[in-house]
């Protein structure tokens, strides 16, 4: 794998980025930011579905979609553990 990913974020997810406390903010947008580089890390999990992926940053989930055809990583939610599951 050459090059990096496009990263797209949705509104609803630039909102919750917003609601997390300082600290875990800058860490979760370090992990968001390598995401560009690796879509899918070791430690990240295929969710069943919309072949969606999840990866934990302390007690927080970044759930994300990969398009290799456009390489483009979309940041679809955020949010801490016992939530972001939630529909």
């Amino acid at each position: 794998m050459t090059g990096s990913y496009n990263l797209i974020t949705k509104k609803s997810a630039e909102r919750e980025l917003r609601a997390i406390p300082k600290l875990d903010m800058r860490r979760i947008s370090a992990r968001i930011q390598g995401s560009a580089r690796h879509p899918r890390p070791s430690g990240c999990e295929k969710l069943s579905e919309h072949e969606r992926y999840r990866v934990r940053q302390g007690d927080y989930r970044i759930v994300y979609a990969v398009d290799d055809e456009s390489r483009t990583v979309e940041i679809v939610k955020i949010g801490h553990r016992r939530e972001v599951y939630r529909k």
